[in-house]
């Protein structure tokens, strides 16, 4: 590891007078996000979504959780250009925040341009896609604040005061959010809505970034960066059920995806460099499945085929392939690059990547892995939004929809 990919670990009451160091920051983030530690109601489908099929309901699902459209593919919901009616007039916009420069850049996938260049909070992290779809969420972690972002204007809003909002998830029924502390080492359950705060679960673990829910919703897998471990939590009780240890010396997991079938959990790792591999429901030792340098970030195709997996140390992204359970391809950056944190487009045919140490961002074709377009953004961009996306609700991060 090279002294730049040393972690770095700072207190919550020193987080603003962090901020300050500005893009010295940059130079030295190792994981994901900031170097730091820092009865149930029933839930409607957001306004207008198509009714989910009966028959393809899971056993013992999370009350309140929109119905399973199909238990052999979590993402059924997710095909090609199947938009709820609730965000099928939105324009279609990529929204890139920049870490160090405090700003959104607002990107037109048809002309691969940046219309407009939004300013918010303090370090701003993810851009989050709302669970009934209507908002988009800029996380500005040192900031202490969720900025709302209209996506049908693409004009932000109203700022929410919320402490340490690293990332942010939605509970699969849609009455929480779960606000990913890192820095204050907590999980912070806020009213979807008002983002009122109904349950903090201190953790013991560091750096809590990344999580994904299993398809009943019951259950959710966070990865915790800085001290190379997992919990598993409880989605009713809102408890910490599970914690381990990963098998890898220094290891630092980050994005955390399900399989379509449910039964595997995959979790990135940028220092083991590839991919565990989890039983979620038995939560046993996970097994690494090497990807490339820096796998950081993973995102489901449109035919829940595949899944891609950016490898940040590298420039490269690995094509993994679900029946196979094995990665099948990797596509390189020409020149290199960083790729980070992203989506794909509505019809899938574009994957898009932030390019967390170059100012940039990547539009690669799906069926070759050709470089479509580097455009250049702000500095240090890190969880884009392509927006929208086909989904009946959203789980949070950058777009995870079912």
């Amino acid at each position: 590891m090279n002294a730049s990919d040393t972690p770095v670990r700072r207190h919550s009451a020193t987080k603003h007078t962090a901020a300050l160091l500005g893009g010295v920051l940059l130079a030295v983030l190792t994981g994901c996000g900031t170097p730091a530690e820092k009865g149930n109601t029933e839930a409607a489908v957001p306004s207008g979504s198509a009714k989910p099929a009966p028959s393809g309901r899971a056993k013992s699902e999370l009350p309140g959780m929109p119905p399973v459209l199909d238990a052999k593919d979590v993402y059924a919901a997710d095909r090609p250009g199947k938009l709820s009616p609730v965000v099928k007039d939105f324009p279609s916009r990529v929204y890139v925040p920049n870490t160090n420069s405090d700003t959104v850049s607002v990107i037109d996938p048809a002309t691969y341009k940046v219309i407009e260049t939004i300013k918010v909070g303090r370090q701003p992290q993810h851009v989050v896609p709302s669970w009934d779809l209507k908002t988009l969420w800029v996380n500005n972690d040192i900031g202490d604040s969720l900025t709302a972002i209209d996506p049908a204007t693409g004009k932000a809003g109203r700022t929410v005061p919320v402490s340490d909002p690293y990332n942010l998830y939605f509970t699969p029924d849609g009455k929480y959010a779960v606000v990913m502390a890192s820095m204050d080492r907590e999980l912070v359950f806020r009213d979807a809505h008002t983002m009122k705060t109904a349950k903090t679960v201190p953790v013991s673990c560091a750096g809590v970034n990344h999580a994904d829910f299993s398809m009943d919703g019951r259950y959710f897998i966070v990865s915790c960066e800085f001290s190379g471990e997992l919990l598993k939590v409880d989605t009713a009780r809102m408890k910490v059920v599970g914690q381990q240890k990963l098998p890898f010396e220094g290891a630092m997991p980050q994005d955390v995806k399900l399989s379509p079938d449910g039964g595997t959990f995959y979790i990135a790792d940028m220092i083991a460099n590839g991919v565990w591999v989890l039983d979620g429901k038995r939560f046993t030792t996970p097994k690494l499945l090497p990807t490339g340098k820096g796998a950081h970030g993973l995102y489901v195709s449109r035919d829940s085929k595949e899944m891609y997996i950016s490898n940040r140390g590298e420039g490269s992204i690995s094509v993994f392939d679900f029946a196979q359970r094995k990665p099948v391809k990797k596509w390189h950056l020409p020149k290199g690059g960083s790729p980070d944190m992203g989506g794909v487009s509505t019809d899938g045919k574009v994957l898009w990547l932030s390019g967390r140490y170059n100012s940039e961002v990547y539009a690669i074709d799906t069926s070759s892995g050709k470089l479509l377009a580097r455009i250049p953004v702000g500095s240090g961009p890190h969880g884009l939004a392509v927006y929208p996306q086909p989904g009946r609700y959203s789980l949070g991060h950058t777009g995870v929809f079912r």
